[in-house]
């Protein structure tokens, strides 16, 4: 899969199921590009998120939502998902 694919995706699925006010996915994966154990096939994205929904739940509460709708995403083609919620 290409980034601008996966990107779509992830914003169409978290839109689709959190009221969200805006939201910005960056494709980072060139940050760990030379890491060890990396793999090309598998993307670091940045996902900021502006939510009332989210920003009333503990961290460890909104993160496990958006991983469990990114179930599928993160297996497949995240390596590493960094959230921020404003």
């Amino acid at each position: 899969m290409d980034i601008i694919k996966l990107i779509a995706i992830v914003k169409k699925k978290i839109l689709s199921q959190i009221n969200v006010e805006h939201i910005n996915i960056e494709d980072k994966s060139f940050l760990h590009k030379d890491h060890p154990g990396n793999n090309s096939s598998k993307f670091h994205l940045k996902v900021t998120l502006k939510s009332a929904e989210l920003k009333n739940m503990s961290k460890i509460e909104s993160n496990k939502k958006i991983y469990k709708i990114l179930n599928y995403e993160l297996k497949e083609f995240i390596h590493s998902i960094q959230i921020l919620i404003i």
